[in-house]
């Protein structure tokens, strides 16, 4: 395995000191190392999964569900949860709470690390808050994130708490209780006032700004936030390419508008297509309508490419620490091919060449190797959780760290 080599800072070489249950060394003994799960996130939505975990799909619609459920599991081990407050909460103290546990909980229980997005956000929020008042709708506001972060906790540890604030307090296509209070408030202090929320309900989330404007107006922000001393754990990006691929040029010239603050990066929405793209003069991408978007042999191809220039790029970078892909099938957002699945459930080129990266070149398959006369093997590897196993015997261990490190397991009696 070669990509110690390519991305340093997100692989370890290990030396394995494994152990007999009694604490002494397994010397001399053939054992076999198998990794288990990424450290880093390789994200995506889980709206069909959410459905099967709750049994609301029969027939075609469950086998379905269950294809592209399979899909997520083979491939991602990071999901991001929908709660677009007017959807959540359609009506005033009716919040869909039992139905998004009940799939987070089966989310978490696969191995699944979960972020909820958006705590906060000016469009597809509750209509019910422009019949109150700026404080009452700020009251609501605040009362939302008290309860859902906390409901959630243990389950939901990571949250987008404001999403496209640049835009907020001008948005004007329709009114909504958010941009109300952003004008009232001030980006910054909005921003203030809805981590400090989120930090005070549950201190160890982490906590995300994300935005979908790259432009100096984003990064001016958050050197705005952070003098302010608000505490962002992560920022986000969106990367929607319905206009087309960004290339490695724009990538990185992003990504370098936000080095300088230090902070960890996830590209929290990305898409890219397998079919036209979107002409280049659409400045609202909820503006382009059509009634089909199809894929073609030729787009999947090409979209195939992208996508594993886009994800080698972003790994390239040791502040980027996820990447969610936005929609696991064709024909979700806006009616566009940008699935990695077709639209009734089928692997596209896009999902078996981002496969063969995760957990092909990027992974650890089982591999057998001798311990030495002190239960030592080296082991080389993504930065992860692993497994060792010895005659039926199987404990685990994590590379948490790049670089030469040492770690320690004790196979159970």
């Amino acid at each position: 395995m070669t990509t110690h080599r390519t991305f340093p800072h997100r692989t370890a070489q290990a030396t394995l000191t494994v152990c007999k249950s009694d604490g002494t060394p397994l010397a001399h003994q053939e054992v076999t190392v198998a990794q288990r799960k990424h450290k880093f996130l390789f994200g995506n939505t889980a709206w069909e999964t959410l459905a099967l975990a709750n049994g609301v799909v029969e027939g075609e619609f469950k086998a379905h569900a269950e294809r592209v459920t399979d899909a997520f599991f083979n491939l991602f081990n990071f999901a991001t949860l929908p709660f677009y407050w007017g959807r959540f909460e359609p009506e005033r103290g009716k919040p869909g709470t039992e139905f998004m546990r009940k799939g987070a909980q089966y989310l978490v229980e696969r191995g699944c690390v979960l972020k909820g997005h958006p705590l906060c956000w000016h469009t597809v929020t509750a209509p019910w808050l422009l019949d109150l008042s700026n404080a009452e709708i700020l009251e609501a506001q605040l009362g939302r994130i008290y309860r859902d972060v906390v409901d959630f906790a243990g389950l939901v540890d990571m949250w987008d708490v404001i999403n496209e604030a640049v835009i907020m307090p001008v948005f004007d296509k329709y009114d909504n209780g958010i941009t109300r209070i952003c004008k009232e408030l001030s980006r910054i202090k909005m921003i203030r006032t809805m981590f400090d929320a989120a930090r005070e309900t549950n201190p160890g989330a982490i906590l995300l700004l994300n935005d979908f404007d790259v432009s100096s107006a984003f990064d001016i922000l958050v050197e705005g936030c952070l003098e302010a001393g608000i505490k962002i754990d992560v920022i986000g990006i969106q990367s929607h390419m319905h206009q087309g691929y960004w290339g490695v040029e724009k990538t990185q010239w992003v990504l370098a508008n936000f080095e300088r603050f230090g902070l960890p990066i996830h590209f929290t929405e990305t898409t890219i297509l397998s079919g036209d793209i979107m002409p280049a003069h659409i400045v609202d991408l909820n503006d382009w309508q059509v009634d089909e978007w199809p894929s073609t042999p030729e787009g999947e191809a090409r979209q195939a490419e992208e996508i594993v220039t886009h994800y080698k790029t972003l790994l390239a970078n040791p502040l980027v620490e996820g990447i969610t892909y936005w929609g696991m099938t064709d024909g979700g957002w806006l009616k566009a091919p940008g699935g990695f699945l077709t639209a009734d459930g089928q692997p596209k080129p896009a999902y078996h060449a981002l496969h063969d990266l995760v957990k092909g070149e990027w992974w650890l398959p089982p591999t057998k190797m001798t311990t030495d006369a002190e239960g030592k093997v080296q082991v080389t590897g993504f930065l992860g959780e692993y497994e060792v196993t010895c005659q039926g015997a199987t404990a685990t261990f994590a590379l948490e760290n790049s670089g030469a490190v040492a770690v320690k397991t004790t196979l159970p009696g």
